[in-house]
């Protein structure tokens, strides 16, 4: 089977890569692009642990296909921490214990970073409904939810 050619935008940075017409994006990420942060944990879409944005909207990448990235813009962890410095989810993760072995940290910070760009002021339901669909194992939710809580109070006091 031929390779496809797909040029996409990366994390800001133009980028090309062939790939299997059946290749996830989740596996064009980390096989062609060597960004290792989304991780795959089900393969179907259930544990949020391969979320990246897609032309601004959370998907799980391992539900769509690499070929789908041409033309579109992807957003993955590796693109959050803007000049080397830390953005206030990661920070606010740290200082609250929200993360462990982290399998799903990743999608977790994609996900909540994409419901801050989108409502700077959530509630914690809201909060829990948007990140109902990472699931975590070792932490539970509450370090996260108030993790999430802070980084949009301090967000909102630099914007």
């Amino acid at each position: 089977m031929s390779k496809i050619h797909v040029t996409t935008t990366v994390n800001g940075d133009e980028t090309e890569f062939l790939c299997d017409p059946r290749e996830t994006l989740l596996d064009c990420l980390r096989n062609q692009l060597d960004l290792t942060g989304a991780k795959e944990g089900c393969g179907t879409g259930d544990c949020g642990a391969c979320s990246v944005t897609m032309d601004g909207t959370l998907v799980c990448s391992c539900l769509v296909l690499g070929v789908e990235a041409q033309g579109k813009t992807i957003e993955t962890i590796e693109g959050m921490a803007a000049g080397g410095e830390l953005h206030p989810l990661q920070r606010q993760f740290i200082e609250h214990a929200a993360l462990q072995c982290g399998i799903c940290t990743p999608g977790i910070l994609v996900a909540a970073k994409n419901l801050l760009e989108t409502n700077p002021d959530p509630t914690e339901t809201e909060i829990r409904y948007w990140l109902a669909g990472n699931l975590c194992r070792c932490t539970g939710y509450d370090k996260i939810v108030r993790a999430v809580q802070a980084a949009a109070a301090e967000m909102r006091e630099t914007a």
